[in-house]
């Protein structure tokens, strides 16, 4: 008894007849995957299906686990009405998961509609749970589910709490598979739904090359960067899946991979070899290398801003005095700031201001870096652990000049309207941003200046500071 399977899955709706209509027959090597997967499961007929999914109800700082009698869902939101399943949720194992990863301090809550009822939502199945379950269904349906959304965790914590799935099966002698659900790359043509970037096929071949290679240490080291303009949603339930195998030994038969859409999608089966050491030292201790390297190798900007906010956090108060490394231009130059957060690629805090509001950049970083961690209305407070896993950027303004609609390029220029009172700033360089008319649609909106109101435009440059 235990876990006596293990599988990624794609979650693509087109693949069911229903909703492809023929279009289907276009990932007809995923389709036939998915069936063997189906076929397969009915096989070795477990008792709970364990499924981590991206697209459940998902909570910004904690694992979504369902805990109600029975889950379901349909796809109308694909133009399939008929397509429809209820799926009964064990909660037993359910519980014993949530309790097993309480205890280590993971973040995760139990998801009920009465809970769910406070953010006007309810629990129910998600495409990246119907889809699978769309093709093991036609073989085998005398099983429980356990259906867990992931949220955007430090890998550790992801990892871990596979650890505690598997604890959780294992002393519940539950028979159980786990699915990690999840596309690859959403960014590998430019005629797809998503557009394209460089980093799409890369992130693809990288990470199937180390779930084919059992290569745990591997796929947690892949560049941020890369994961991040990939554009990928199966990244993390695959990381909780390979918290199941911790201490094991083990590699990966990929059955399929189809970019056919401009969406990466992988089926993909673990066979277990044999016992081994664990991993999750080794991953504690390059978590805390690549912090000491960020911390150490900083350019002074981005070093100040992590310092702030990492002295506010501690004592609960602004640096006193300015750090020995700030520059003189630092010292004696006034400019606006913004502070960027990020945490595993995601957005976690900015904030910044056009025009200088303290008496120099390193007092303005100062200010700004504690604001982005604290005040930012889109985010909780940043907590001390997440230091961990956060990176820092600092964008240091040019001073903004009159500017006309010809003079703008939004891959060069930042962009301020205004107009009776009213006022929108918008940064260089973001990305779907990549026309004059789209930067000013924008910017107008965020000011709520309507586009045919009368409003005069600055533009400006940004210096942007990042960590490595």
């Amino acid at each position: 008894m235990g876990l006596i399977g293990s599988y990624l899955l794609p979650h693509p709706p087109i693949a069911i007849p229903e909703v492809g209509r023929g279009e289907e027959k276009m990932i007809i090597d995923t389709s036939n995957s998915l069936h063997t997967i189906g076929k397969e499961i009915a096989e070795i007929s477990p008792n709970t299906i364990i499924l981590v999914t991206p697209h459940g109800t998902m909570f910004q700082d904690a694992v979504a686990i369902a805990y109600e009698d029975e889950i379901h869902g349909d796809l109308k939101k694909f133009g399939v009405s008929n397509v429809s399943m209820i799926l009964p949720i064990n909660k037993d194992l359910t519980s014993k998961i949530y309790e097993l990863a309480y205890k280590e301090g993971i973040s995760i809550v139990m998801a009920t509609n009465s809970l769910l009822k406070e953010y006007d939502t309810s629990l129910s199945l998600d495409h990246g749970a119907m889809v699978p379950f769309y093709f093991i269904n036609q073989y085998y349906n005398n099983y429980k589910l356990v259906h867990i959304t992931y949220a955007a965790l430090s890998n550790i914590d992801l990892y871990k709490l596979g650890i505690e799935i598997n604890k959780a099966v294992e002393e519940l002698k539950e028979d159980a598979v786990i699915i990690a659900s999840g596309d690859l790359s959403h960014k590998l043509k430019e005629e797809g739904p998503y557009g394209y970037s460089e980093f799409g096929e890369k992130f693809d071949t990288e990470f199937l090359h180390h779930l084919q290679k059992g290569d745990v240490i591997g796929l947690l080291s892949m560049d941020e960067k890369m994961i991040c303009g990939a554009g990928e949603c199966g990244r993390r339930s695959a990381v909780i899946l390979l918290g199941t195998l911790e201490g094991k030994k083990f590699h990966g038969e990929l059955l399929s991979y189809e970019g056919t859409f401009g969406v990466g999608y992988g089926v993909m089966k673990f066979r277990v070899v044999s016992e081994d050491v664990s991993k999750l030292g080794e991953l504690e201790e390059l978590r805390k290398n690549l912090y000491e390297k960020r911390r150490s190798n900083s350019d002074p900007h981005v070093r100040l801003a992590r310092e702030s906010l990492t002295t506010y956090i501690d004592r609960g108060q602004e640096l006193k005095q300015l750090p020995d490394y700030i520059t003189d231009e630092m010292r004696d130059t006034k400019r606006g700031v913004f502070v960027s957060l990020k945490k595993h690629g995601d957005l976690r805090g900015c904030i910044g201001t056009v025009f200088p509001v303290t008496n120099n950049i390193a007092e303005e970083i100062i200010r700004n870096a504690i604001e982005a961690g604290y005040n930012d209305p889109r985010f909780l407070e940043v907590e001390e652990e997440e230091l961990l896993d956060i990176t820092f950027s600092v964008d240091v303004l040019t001073e903004p000049e009159p500017a006309t609609k010809e003079e703008l390029n939004p891959s060069e220029y930042g962009v301020i309207v205004r107009s009776k009172g009213k006022t929108g700033l918008l940064l260089p360089k973001l990305e779907g941003v990549n026309t004059v008319e789209e930067q000013l649609s924008i910017v107008l909106q965020k000011a709520g200046i309507k586009p045919n109101e009368e409003y005069t435009i600055e533009k400006f440059k940004v210096i942007r500071y990042k960590e490595d």
